[in-house]
């Protein structure tokens, strides 16, 4: 398997982490995301418009912090890769765009998105690890995404 190859597969992997069940366990960041992560570089900064208050973490641990408390919340999450991802790698660093889709279903509110990801990553000794992370969503008039992902059990779940 190439490197691209490799990074294509772990963003693909990396954007599935996110989706819930209802009646999952509790969102763990760390126990979904530690192996996505670079933990030990300084140089790590993730940010996600998605997050109201707009705020750039400069540690897998602080990201996590901004989004164990709104996943906890989430009655379901679904998404759908609608392009890429598209990979560049070189020899240490590489980094993957893509596109995907989601549907956000909290107790009081349902949100359709639209999100464009791109991540930096880093070849670590434990392997390809995120470095940068910028994600841009817009919000998509409600029922959007209706019939456009897929159900809990497809193949193309998880």
């Amino acid at each position: 398997m190439t490197d691209e190859q490799l990074i294509a597969d772990l963003h693909g992997r990396w954007v599935f982490g996110w989706e819930r069940d209802e009646g999952d366990p509790l969102f763990d960041f760390r126990r979904v995301f530690g192996d996505f992560y670079d933990a030990e570089s300084p140089d790590v900064r993730l940010y996600d418009d998605f997050d109201p208050e707009h705020r750039v973490a400069t540690s897998a641990a602080e990201y996590g912090s901004i989004w164990e408390p709104v996943f906890r919340r989430t009655v379901s999450v679904r998404h759908a890769v609608v392009d890429g991802p598209h990979v560049v790698a070189g020899h240490d660093m590489a980094a993957s765009t893509l596109i995907f889709v989601a549907r956000v279903t909290l107790p009081d509110a349902t949100t359709d998105i639209r999100t464009t990801t791109s991540l930096v990553w880093r070849r670590t000794r434990d392997g390809w690890r995120i470095v940068r992370e910028h994600n841009s969503s817009q919000v998509l008039p409600a029922g959007a995404l209706d019939g456009r992902l897929p159900a809990p059990g497809d193949a193309a779940h998880r």
